[in-house]
């Protein structure tokens, strides 16, 4: 299952240097002027690194790099776009265009959230920790050669607040002011009791031209080409089935440290397919040259064609040092007949993953237990001492096992129909206040249970169907319901389903992302991340604690605690993950020796080779 794109995972989650460092804190870089920034204030590199450690500094430029997406963010869409607007919330947007815009800082791969130098050459904090000042580089301009300006940034900034997408008003509402201090100095005023990830969000926040959108709706669906300012522009594109992204020759950020060695390819084009078989087709036939696979029955069993087998085709397992994150069934928990928890442990109950795992993905993943799985923060056996002084002061306002085991999904005897949890779902249901009648599950008000889940594709209906006959056991009403792609993104961002399958990843120091997947505000908002509806103060009260630690054992503490709550909660039926990610792709690139420690790093430090591609061609 895809997820969310690095860039926006950076941008919400924005946080500290490495992950087991402790460091001063962000107010410690208050001293001075600084090259970057962190959560907790390490910085792998010094002010004068010359590059990435895990880059190739002398990769040559040239050639197409041509993918289906998988990771997007904001109102992107894979499958189709009818809009060039990617910010806001109206329109199917195409994934990769938020990167065709600079920020004042930009991120590594090998450090999950410090930030450097990119538009602003240097950031001056004051001594409350409460004011920013970034100092623009005089090199930096956007596509027409215009210069970037403080006054550009600062627009930026508060038009984002006020209109953009819902995910970036809710991490920008403590953005107390945003001001040109001169042409190249600006000023981000913070209001008391910030937290400690919003100057990170700020520093990765797309940079807009002010004079290129006076005049036009910022809100509106348009495929006017915006004015970006990064290493890609939009080229050519046809809407709804490809995009392409062309390299600015003589680009002013080529030399930046944040820059040298990537950005190697002339075109970077996405493909659009809404049928993944279809997609998988046009791979084979070289339509595009590099896939991420997400479907453990074609990593399996698909890659026995021509090129794959002489070659041509490259397959590689490389692994995700990143948490693993949250896939599943989110329930909609705005509906009413979805309020009661033990309703809810009764769905999950009736998904047989052992057995969905054996027959229908080769044994290929493990059970998802946590919010925060494959991570330090991930809950396991009682809480210690540390924890129990946190969740102590809620003791009576959440379930009585958090303070106990963490909430595990039971482990089935893989028959598909555990006829066991199927009479402990049953028995929830009673709890409940349900009733079976005619072998229909009924409320009190006698209004039977209904359980649609929404999709845009087929992918995953092997996976569902043997979920919604085992609820058919127990009398519920269970469909699957498969809309166009444009029709589900709308629907999600009215919240108008009961399930639907998604996939998030958490950085290792999470910070406002925290509030877009689980906090009370973000839930009422239209195209939040808090699809199942999560409303609960002591989870909003265990954010707001997360996001002003001033240690990483703190935060690792907190975030060990809110699992804990949320797993209480079932607000899921938990899926599955695996720590890497598969990868496919036509022998015709070169790669650095070692990929970044948390990305894939394709495409942005790979690079075309024209002699592995001139021996496909003569195959």
């Amino acid at each position: 299952m895809p997820r969310l794109s690095r860039r926006t995972v950076l941008t919400l989650a924005a946080a500290g240097a490495g992950a087991g460092l402790v460091g001063r804190g962000a107010l410690a870089q208050a001293a001075g002027e600084s090259h970057g920034i962190s959560y907790f204030g390490d910085l792998k590199y010094p002010a004068d690194f010359p590059h990435f450690d895990y880059v190739n500094p002398q990769a040559p430029k040239g050639g197409t790099f041509i993918h289906t997406a998988s990771t997007w963010s904001y109102n992107q869409n894979p499958t189709t776009f009818n809009t060039l607007n990617t910010l806001v919330l109206r329109g199917d947007a195409p994934p990769g265009l938020d990167d065709i815009f600079a920020s004042l800082m930009a991120g590594g791969g090998d450090e999950p959230d410090a930030m450097y130098g990119f538009a602003a050459e240097k950031v001056a904090i004051s001594e409350d920790g409460l004011t920013y000042r970034f100092t623009l580089r005089d090199i930096a301009t956007f596509h027409d050669g215009k210069p970037i300006t403080a006054e550009d940034v600062a627009w930026s900034i508060l038009t984002l607040k006020e209109k953009g997408h819902p995910l970036l008003r809710v991490v920008l509402r403590d953005v107390a002011s945003a001001a040109a201090e001169s042409a190249k100095v600006v000023a981000v005023t913070f209001a008391k009791g910030r937290s400690r990830s919003l100057p990170l969000t700020i520093a990765g926040l797309p940079i807009l031209s002010k004079a290129w959108y006076a005049g036009r709706d910022f809100e509106a669906s348009t495929m006017d080409v915006p004015l970006g300012s990064a290493a890609y522009k939009v080229g050519r594109f046809e809407a709804g089935r490809f995009i392409e992204y062309e390299r600015v020759r003589n680009w002013w950020g080529e030399k930046l440290p944040v820059s040298v060695g990537q950005n190697n390819f002339d075109v970077i084009r996405v493909e659009f397919f809404r049928d993944r078989d279809v997609a998988f087709e046009a791979f084979k036939s070289r339509t595009y040259t590099f896939r991420e696979e997400f479907t453990s029955r074609a990593w399996a069993t698909q890659y026995d064609f021509p090129a794959a087998k002489d070659g041509r085709v490259l397959r590689r397992e490389v692994p995700d040092e990143t948490p693993s994150g949250a896939q599943g069934w989110f329930i909609n928990t705005r509906r009413e007949k979805f309020a009661h928890p033990k309703l809810r442990e009764a769905l999950g109950l009736a998904f047989d993953f052992e057995w969905t795992n054996k027959n229908v993905m080769f044994d290929s993943y493990k059970r998802t237990h946590s919010f925060f799985q494959n991570s330090p923060m991930m809950a396991v056996g009682k809480p210690s001492a540390e924890e129990l002084a946190i969740l102590e002061p809620f003791r009576g306002k959440v379930p009585d096992e958090v303070f106990g085991e963490p909430y595990v999904p039971p482990v089935s005897n893989a028959s598909g129909q555990d006829r066991n949890l199927l009479r402990l779902a049953t028995q929830l249901l009673r709890e409940a206040g349900f009733t079976l009648k005619d072998n229909r599950l009924i409320d009190a008000a006698g209004k039977p249970m209904t359980v649609e889940f929404l999709d845009y594709d087929n992918s995953l209906e092997r996976h569902t169907q043997p979920f919604v006959a085992n609820l058919r056991r127990l009398g519920i009403a269970a469909t699957i319901r498969r809309v166009d792609s444009a029709q589900y993104q709308s629907r999600l961002k009215d919240y108008d389903f009961d399930l639907t399958i998604r996939r998030y990843s958490l950085s290792l120091t999470p910070g406002e992302s925290l509030r877009t997947f689980f906090g009370s505000e973000s839930g009422k908002q239209p195209g939040s991340q808090n699809l199942a509806g999560i409303a609960d103060p002591v989870i909003d009260a265990l954010i707001q604690k997360i996001l002003a630690v001033n240690t990483r054992p703190e935060l690792t503490t907190l975030c060990l605690c809110l699992d804990r709550v949320l797993r209480s909660g079932r607000y899921w039926v938990p899926n599955w993950y695996k720590a890497s990610h598969w990868i496919a792709y036509w022998d015709q690139f070169g790669h650095p020796e070692r990929k970044p420690k948390y990305s894939r790093g394709v495409p942005a430090t790979w690079w075309f080779d024209p002699a592995k591609a001139a021996r496909i061609e003569r195959t």
